[in-house]
């Protein structure tokens, strides 16, 4: 009955922005660490950011940071992933999770997964 929803992807042209929302449903969701991975056609699966339960300390793969940022809203049940200075190499299909550390997360260890959303960047 847990459930994540992304939402948000789509097509971009290099440079350009987007942000992903995913909406939790059936846990609570104060107490877990959030986070987004990615795939690309033929790639395994990429850590791309966690966050804490607090919101604190927000983590990222060194292939997004400065780029990415995560952040969350307990009151509204839902994680967030502003993308900025979008790269082609970004394309792939985004997967929010939900787990009981930032650590786990990082590793591609996680509770649950999402459906993912498509996220594409022209160059």
């Amino acid at each position: 009955q847990v459930q994540l929803v992304e939402s948000g992807g789509g097509l971009v042209q290099a440079g350009g922005s987007l942000r992903l929302s995913c909406a939790a449903s059936g846990l609570t969701f104060s107490n877990y660490a959030m986070g987004w991975a990615r795939q690309a056609p033929g790639k395994e699966r990429e850590f791309v950011a966690t966050i804490r339960w607090s919101g604190i300390n927000p983590y990222y793969a060194d292939s997004v940071k400065g780029r990415f940022t995560i952040s969350r809203d307990n009151t509204k049940n839902t994680v967030y992933l502003q993308m900025n200075s979008l790269k082609p190499e970004d394309t792939a299909v985004y997967y929010c999770s939900a787990g009981t550390s930032v650590f786990d997360l990082a590793r591609g260890k996680s509770d649950y997964w999402g459906q993912g959303t498509q996220v594409t960047v022209s160059s």
